[in-house]
């Protein structure tokens, strides 16, 4: 197997960063500020993969750095739902999301040089029915705060989840097995 290339994730999300070492791969953070408002007209694929882009291309300091960026949204009745920006704006976005389905999408870009590689992963999450007290008491713990939808799989929001068809690691935000695919057609190793 070809060597991965060492990466520098655009990105401030400890989140990502659990991912990324998680599953051994060799990386720095270099965090990448951009304005993160979605433009009128704009589809929530075209949304992700914009910021994405402007992440990377932010990040890059040397042609040959391998930048690694991503921006991951949720999107209910095509509609983006990104960070709150208080408790009541929280408690909104998941009256939205309860007892319903939603989408995650990511969009993924890796740069190095002249390569531009730029995907979305899509993952469908389904919510249980939430009653106000639940999502109150689900606000009050703070980890709506600094996440899309205004929720975070992996905590105690799963005790809502109800299923998901697709990439968990999507919706924690950051599609790994598309990384690594990325990574590797990068490296030339695409399997035969």
């Amino acid at each position: 197997m070809n060597a991965l290339p060492r990466i520098v994730l655009a990105s401030q999300s400890p989140r990502r960063a659990d991912l990324l070492r998680a599953a051994g791969f060799d990386f720095e953070v270099r965090v990448a500020d951009v304005d993160e408002s979605v433009r009128a007209g704009e589809s929530p694929h075209d949304y992700v993969t914009r910021l994405a882009t402007a992440k990377a291309v932010a990040a890059r300091r040397l042609d040959d750095d391998v930048i690694l960026a991503a921006d991951t949204t949720v999107v209910v009745d095509g509609q983006v739902l990104g960070k709150p920006s208080d408790a009541s704006d929280a408690a909104r976005m998941l009256r939205r999301l309860a007892g319903r389905e939603h989408e995650v999408l990511t969009g993924v870009c890796l740069l190095r040089g002249t390569h531009r590689d730029i995907r979305v992963a899509a993952t469908r999450v389904g919510f249980l029915p939430m009653t106000d007290d639940e999502i109150a008491w689900y606000v009050a713990s703070g980890e709506p705060m600094d996440k899309a939808g205004a929720y975070g799989i992996q905590g105690r929001v799963s005790r809502f989840v109800a299923g998901i068809d697709g990439s968990y690691s999507n919706v924690v935000g950051l599609p790994v097995a598309l990384v690594y695919q990325m990574l590797r057609d990068l490296a030339g190793s695409r399997p035969t």
